[in-house]
C-alpha cells in the first residue's frame, strides 16, 4: 500500500488530537477532584457513586432525626427535673404546715406559695419547644393544660426514625407524670391549698406528704425510663457515626481522584506529546512543494 503525504498527515493530526483529549482530561481530574466527570467516563464507577451518595445521604438524614430526638428528649429531661424540685417544694410545706404550732396566718402563706408551685408546674406541663408542646403526645399544637386544673393530654407517643427499621419514642406519657383528669397533681395541690387556708379541715396534712411522694416516683419513674431511651440513643448516634465514616470513605475511594497519579500521568502525556510533535514536525516538513521552490 502507498503511503502518502495526506495519509501521514492525517494520522499524525488524529494522534495528536487523542493526546489533547487525554491531556484534557487529567486536567480536570485534578481540577475537579474527580476520576469521573460525566457518565460516558466511566458508567460502573458513576453508578457505584450514586449508590454511595444515597447511602451517605440517608445517614446524613438519620443524623437529623436523632438531633431531633435529642432536642426533644433533652428538653424533657430538664423540665422532668424542675417538676420534681417543685414537688419536692411541695413536700416540704406540706411537712412545714403539717406542724401543730404552726398558724393559720403562717398556713395561709404556705397556701399562696404553693399555689405559685402549681402554677410553676402547669407551665412545665404545657412546655412548648420549637413551637410543639412536648407533654402532649402527638398532638403538639395544642396545650395540654388550659384552665386550672383540669387536664387533656393526648398519651400518643412520638416516634422518629433514627436508624434503619428502628424508631424511638421522644416523648414521655404525660399521664404517667401529670396523671389523668380523674386524678393528677393539679387537683391534689388544690386540695392541699385548700385545706391550708381552712375549706377542708378534716384533711390530715399528713396525707399530702405520701400524695406529694407518690407523685415524685412517678416523674422519677418517668425520668428513668427516658435516660434509658437517651442511653440508646448516644449509642444509636455513635453507630451512625461509624456508618458515616466508612460510607464517606468508600464513596471517596470511588470518586476522588489520586492527585499524585493523575500528576504523573499528565505530565508523561505532555512528554509524550512533545515527542510526538517533533517526530511530526520532522515527518511531514519535507514535500514535493519544497522541491519544486
Amino acid at each position: 500500500m502507498r503511503v502518502t503525504q495526506n495519509m501521514i498527515s492525517n494520522n499524525m493530526l488524529n494522534h495528536l488530537s487523542n493526546s489533547y483529549s487525554k491531556m484534557n482530561k487529567y486536567m480536570d481530574q485534578l481540577t475537579t477532584g474527580k476520576k469521573v466527570n460525566k457518565p460516558s467516563d466511566d458508567p460502573v464507577t458513576v453508578m457505584k457513586g450514586m449508590n454511595y451518595r444515597s447511602e451517605v445521604s440517608r445517614i446524613e438524614q438519620y443524623q437529623r432525626n436523632t438531633g431531633e430526638v435529642h432536642n426533644w428528649m433533652d428538653n424533657t429531661d430538664a423540665a422532668l427535673d424542675q417538676a420534681t424540685q417543685a414537688l419536692q417544694k411541695l413536700r416540704e410545706l406540706a411537712v412545714q404546715a403539717s406542724n401543730d404550732t404552726y398558724s393559720e396566718e403562717e398556713r395561709q402563706s404556705i397556701a399562696k406559695e404553693a399555689e405559685q408551685i402549681k402554677q410553676d408546674l402547669i407551665d412545665i406541663a404545657n412546655t412548648k419547644v420549637n413551637g410543639k408542646y412536648i407533654f402532649n403526645g402527638t398532638n403538639t399544637g395544642e396545650a395540654p393544660i388550659k384552665e386550672g386544673e383540669s387536664v387533656n393530654f393526648n398519651t400518643n407517643f412520638v416516634k422518629i426514625e433514627v436508624a434503619a427499621g428502628t424508631e424511638l419514642e421522644a416523648n414521655v406519657n404525660p399521664e404517667n407524670v401529670f396523671g389523668d383528669d380523674e386524678s393528677n397533681m393539679f387537683k391534689d395541690i388544690k386540695s392541699f391549698i385548700e385545706t391550708l387556708n381552712g375549706d377542708n379541715q378534716e384533711t390530715d396534712l399528713n396525707q399530702y406528704i405520701e400524695d406529694f411522694d407518690q407523685r415524685i416516683d412517678n416523674v422519677i419513674n418517668a425520668r428513668a425510663d427516658l435516660g434509658a431511651r437517651m442511653n440508646r440513643l448516644d449509642l444509636i448516634e455513635d453507630r451512625l457515626g461509624d456508618q458515616e465514616i466508612v460510607a464517606t470513605k468508600m464513596m471517596s475511594d470511588n470518586e476522588d481522584v489520586d492527585y499524585a497519579k493523575a500528576i504523573t500521568e499528565l505530565i508523561t502525556q505532555e512528554s509524550i506529546h512533545r515527542a510526538a510533535l517533533a517526530a511530526g514536525s520532522r515527518i511531514i516538513q519535507p514535500s514535493l512543494v519544497d522541491f519544486l521552490r
